[in-house]
């Protein structure tokens, strides 16, 4: 038996809005370790234009620019990316630490 922690945090209780979540940190961590939202794209198996898609959907929920795109040079992450990334992985972090807790508590 074992126990997953899903954490993904939301701008709005609108239906339609997607959060920021382990999706859009594979992405925006991709983009920067290759420097490019097309190869995390092909590497994640996801069409470019979703990938896009995605992003975008992020940066208009959020109210923020996650990258910098430069066209054909590529694309870089914003400090206001790196900041939701941190957060988020600390988040998961402080949410699994907890979950492992009531898990071991009651199946350990």
């Amino acid at each position: 038996m074992r126990y997953r922690v899903v954490v993904k945090f939301m701008n709005s209780n609108e239906p339609g809005f997607r959060g920021f979540g382990r999706g859009i940190v594979q992405i925006l961590e991709g983009i920067d370790e290759y420097g490019s939202l097309n190869r995390i794209a092909k590497e994640m198996g996801m069409a470019y234009s979703k990938a896009w898609r995605v992003l975008n959907d992020c940066e208009k929920e959020f109210g923020v620019t996650l990258t910098v795109r430069d066209g054909a040079r590529g694309s870089s992450l914003t400090n206001d990316a790196r900041v939701l990334i941190s957060r988020y992985h600390e988040m998961l972090d402080a949410a699994d630490s907890a979950a492992k807790k009531v898990f071991d508590k009651y199946f350990g």
